[in-house]
């Protein structure tokens, strides 16, 4: 299967909160998009990475994306070696995405920042012939993306570009909160995380909102780059 987007997360949940209604708008215009996540978020404080993985099914239903997989390294654990790197090479191969969305190259989880760079190496070193992986038998041709574009997550980083998602939060939202055991609710008796409270869950909507107003925009998700943008005229920019 031939994809445009590839959204990789380190952990289920990461895809839908840094990008959820980009890709929800991308798909609605017909693009292809599947998700990878890099854990099972098994070190999460509350729920299971058994409940994680039924949410994370119900996420992607929600968004629409054409498959769901998940490469299973260690949660908080996982490093960016050799190994690692030829597990995420062989998905970009798989299915040959012209961008690839990760997480934000830095962050209040450690394993975000390590995930944003194992994966932007990955995309390079998928693109050198001399790579040899395997799948499902067969030799796998190189391939590597146009481009990489990283969410932003906890912390507050200045975008390089922001995408007008108005009319796709309530998708994005829908997703989100497709993790019940992880975000916030009253009826809960699991312990409180940075993650689960009312502050939080406010706060997805009004970050958004605010990067939205920015452009004149009900609501916007931003993204950073490690090359130039190029554009072919001055007025594709708005």
């Amino acid at each position: 299967m031939k994809i445009d987007i590839l959204a990789i997360g380190a952990h289920p949940d990461d895809v839908e909160l840094g990008c959820g209604a980009t890709i929800a708008k991308e798909i609605a215009s017909g693009k292809k998009i599947g998700i990878l996540d890099l854990t099972r978020g098994e070190l999460g404080t509350r729920g299971t990475a058994e409940i994680r993985e039924k949410e994370a099914a119900r996420a992607a239903k929600i968004l629409g994306v054409s498959f769901r997989e998940n490469l299973e390294f260690a949660d908080g654990f996982f490093i960016s070696n050799t190994a690692s790197k030829l597990e995420v090479i062989k998905v970009i191969r798989k299915y040959r995405p012209e961008i690839v969305l990760c997480n934000a190259i830095d962050d209040r989880h450690i394993d975000h920042g390590k995930g944003s760079r194992l994966v932007s190496d990955a995309c390079f070193l998928s693109g050198l012939q001399k790579i040899e992986t395997i799948y499902e038998g067969n030799k796998q041709k190189q391939w590597r993306p146009k481009i990489v574009y990283h969410y932003i997550q906890w912390k507050n980083i200045t975008p390089d570009f922001v995408v007008d998602v108005s009319g796709f939060m309530d998708k994005k939202l829908e997703a989100v909160f497709a993790y019940e055991s992880q975000f916030f609710n009253p009826e809960s008796d699991e312990p409180e995380t940075p993650i689960a409270n009312q502050n939080f869950k406010e706060s997805i909507q009004y970050r958004a909102q605010d990067l939205g107003r920015l452009i004149s925009a009900d609501f916007a998700e931003g993204f950073t780059v490690e090359r130039y943008v190029a554009v072919d005229s001055l007025f594709d920019l708005k």
